[in-house]
């Protein structure tokens, strides 16, 4: 992985904060417990319906904390080992803390809210799936290394390419739209997309990102590009058939 004119190669980060190391402990203690106890899968998890209609507003924390399998445990934790570990670094311990879970909790909220937004356009949609994984707030963490050091180039083994930072979020949802699955919630990866974009709009790290102005600049560049190529190739044309009049 390299940085901004400097190497930072090599497997992982070079140092595992506290905070990374309390997260990834807490994670897999609770899923300990989740094998011990199974009904805490059930009622830690987040459901629109017992959110809303029965009043158990704790569900969009507390799902955080849940896994359905010890992979799904795995890859989380392994992605905010990755990711979170330079970012807890760059940011200090209560800014990444805070972070984290506001990306999470939000979007355990927008999981929550998003079936009733479907039925209030009249699409039906299920209000009883109960939601689980820290996924919401790794996604946030993704986000928020990619904004942060947007030129840093990730290499992956599987599938082995190389890409800037700045690419990692399409990518990841590229491959679990791909690979991830029918059980997978991108509502909640989505979610935590957007709370993280927010919150990172709101401190003003967001300026790698294209805005509509610096859309529409580049798409007029674009088509005086190929208006400029279609003059140049017709310009070709007219000569070669010069010369072939010629000889």
């Amino acid at each position: 992985m390299y940085g901004r004119g400097y190497q930072t190669g090599g497997f992982g980060p070079p140092f595992t904060p506290p905070v990374i190391q309390q997260l990834l402990i807490a994670n897999a203690a609770v899923f300990v417990a989740q094998l011990l106890v199974p009904a805490i899968s059930y009622y830690g998890a987040v459901i629109p319906a017992a959110v809303w209609q029965y009043g158990h507003l704790y569900q969009p924390f507390t799902y955080m904390w849940l896994h359905g399998g010890l992979g799904h445990l795995a890859m989380n934790m392994f992605v905010l080992w990755m990711f979170g570990s330079q970012l807890a670094m760059a940011w200090g311990a209560k800014r990444f803390l805070r972070y984290y879970l506001l990306c999470g909790v939000g979007a355990g909220f927008i999981i929550s809210i998003f079936p009733y937004l479907l039925f209030a356009i009249g699409i039906p949609s299920a209000i009883n799936i109960p939601t689980v994984g820290a996924s919401g707030a790794i996604y946030g963490v993704l986000l928020a290394y990619s904004l942060t050091w947007p030129d840093r180039t990730i290499a992956l083994l599987f599938p082995p390419v190389a890409f800037r930072a700045i690419w990692l979020i399409p990518l990841v949802f590229a491959l679990t739209f791909v690979f991830g699955g029918s059980n997978i919630s991108n509502t909640g990866h989505l979610g935590g997309v957007l709370v993280g974009w927010l919150y990172m709009k709101r401190h003003g790290e967001t300026g790698t990102l294209l805005s509509l102005k610096q859309l529409k600049y580049k798409w007029r560049r674009y088509r005086m590009r190929r208006k400029l190529r279609a003059i140049q190739y017709e310009e070709f044309e007219r000569r070669r058939d010069d010369d072939r009049r010629m000889h």
